[in-house]
Order: C-alpha cells, then structure tokens, then sequence
C-alpha cells in the first residue's frame, strides 16, 4: 500500500466517522427524518450535476438500477434514517460504534446465509469485536443509555450488512456519479414519504445546524463518496475496508472534541477490542486460499 492510498484510507474513515458527531448537531434543532431528507435531496442534486458535467449517462443498465434501488433503500434511507432517529436518544459515539460492526455483520451473515468460509483469524476477529461492543454496550446502558436507541442502531447495521452482501460483487459499470446521485434520491424520496406521515416540519436554522448540514452535504455525502471509490480502484475493495477499523476510534473521538462528550474507560477498552476485532476480520480476508 502506498502513501497515497494510506493518506485516502485514512481521510476517509476520518470523514465517514465525524458524520456521527455532526447529525448529532443536525437532529438537535431539525426532525431527523427531514433533515436527512434534505440532505440527500441537495447531496444527490450536487452528484448529479458532478455526473452530468463529466458526461455520464442518466441510462442506467438493469443491474446499476438493482443496486441503485437497494442501496438506496438500506443504505440511506433505512441504516442512515435509523441512525438519526437513535441519535435523539443515544450519544453520537455509541452510534458510531455501532455502526462500525458493519463489516463483522457482513462476514458473520455471509458464513450463515452465504455458507461463506471465515478462517481462524476472522473467527477469532468476530468473538474479539462483539465482545468489545457487548462491553461498551452493558457500560452504556447501566449508565442510562436509551434501549430504543440502542436497537435502531443495532437494526441499521444490520440492514446495510444485508445489502452490501447482496450486492457484493456487484460492477459499478461506469456513471458512479450519476449512480450515486440516484441512491441519495431514492433515500430521499423514502425518507420524504416517513417525514410526512411522522414528523412535524419545523427547523431552527441555528448556525450550528446550518454548518451541520453543509458539512454533511458536502464531505460525508460526496468527498467520502469519492475518497472511497477511488481507494477501491487503487488498492481493492477488501484492502480497503481494513480501513473501516479505525471509525470506532475516529466516532469516539471526534464525538469528544466536537460534542464534549466523555470517554470512559470502557469506552477505551471495549474501542480498542472492537478495532482488533475488525482488523483481525478484514486481515483473514487478504490471505490467499
């Protein structure tokens, strides 16, 4: 791997976990259904037009619109949606913790639906990282932290492991950008149809939840968009999600920083078990058969 690669992988895990933090911000002053609602409705508007100006098609083949639709549905409007609805009730750091299993859930669903070999070393990573998060979760909830919360996290990390194995495998067949656009519209429109039956429409344009909203739009909706396909292309999607260890870290500290929120020691603990854990997973996955 080399140092371009290593300052992308790293670049992008750090923005995929200040996404936490900051729809911590936005669910504050805005009904989170709604403010996500917005968010993919510019992001995917910016994509598009990214898309259009480096001339890809708007016709997609019968598989990008598979993938389009299901991801989406699962990635953004049910696994974000949900995120967002927890964090009215749960710190953004657990969230981020949470949601940070994603790869230990691909590979344990992939064992049990997929008959998917897992080698010792990935077997050992999954017992190391649901420990690590079975730890923070216990400290988490004798503190106090809501169980509601807690499962809607649980279910929207579930949903996106489900959707990246159906799709694993998957060609992008070109018009990523375009291909990207449509997933935030799809999410959009899901999420527009919840905030209407559930939400009231009231915002307080803070300034807070303005540079929130921009920074979300902006650089988890379209920077870490890039950063990861690009990573892809330049080292492979298995080396590249080695990266996804460092977002329980990242999601913990940026929390801290940018929140106040504390850090407990058995944040610590359960933190650096859970990074083990993933790593040990993705690692199993790069040795040759």
């Amino acid at each position: 791997m080399d140092l371009r690669a290593l300052g992308m992988g790293l670049a992008f895990a750090l923005i995929w976990s200040s996404a936490y933090a900051t729809a911590r911000v936005i669910v504050t002053d805005a009904p989170p259904l709604l403010a996500l609602a917005i968010r993919f409705s510019l992001s995917g508007a910016l994509a598009l037009a990214v898309g259009i100006a480096l001339g890809q098609s708007l016709r997609l083949t019968r598989a990008q619109w598979r993938a389009t639709l299901i991801f989406g549905f699962c990635q953004n409007a049910v696994y974000l949606g949900l995120n967002f609805v927890a964090m009215q009730w749960i710190e953004a750091s657990l969230a981020a913790i949470i949601a940070s299993t994603m790869p230990l859930l691909v590979a344990t669903l992939g064992w049990a639906f997929f008959k998917e070999r897992i080698r010792p070393l990935g077997i050992a990573g999954l017992v190391l990282g649901f420990a690590g998060v079975a730890v923070i979760m216990a400290a988490r909830m004798q503190g106090g932290a809501a169980p509601l919360g807690l499962a809607l996290c649980l279910v929207a990390a579930f949903a996106l492991a489900l959707a990246t194995l159906m799709l694993r495998g998957a060609a992008s067949g070109g018009n990523l950008w375009i291909v990207v656009g449509l997933q935030m519209w799809v999410g959009a429109v899901v999420l527009g149809v919840a905030t209407a039956l559930l939400e009231p429409w009231q915002i307080r344009l803070s300034p807070h939840w303005v540079a929130a909203m921009a920074y979300q739009i902006v650089m988890p909706g379209i920077v870490a968009t890039l950063l990861w396909f690009g990573l892809v292309r330049r080292i492979g999607a298995v080396k590249a999600a080695t990266f996804h260890f460092l977002n329980p870290f990242f999601g913990v500290v940026i929390a801290a920083l940018l929140l106040g929120e504390a850090i407990r020691l058995t944040d610590m603990i359960g933190v650096a078990i859970v990074m083990a854990g993933i790593l040990a997973v993705q690692l199993s996955r790069q040795v040759p058969a």
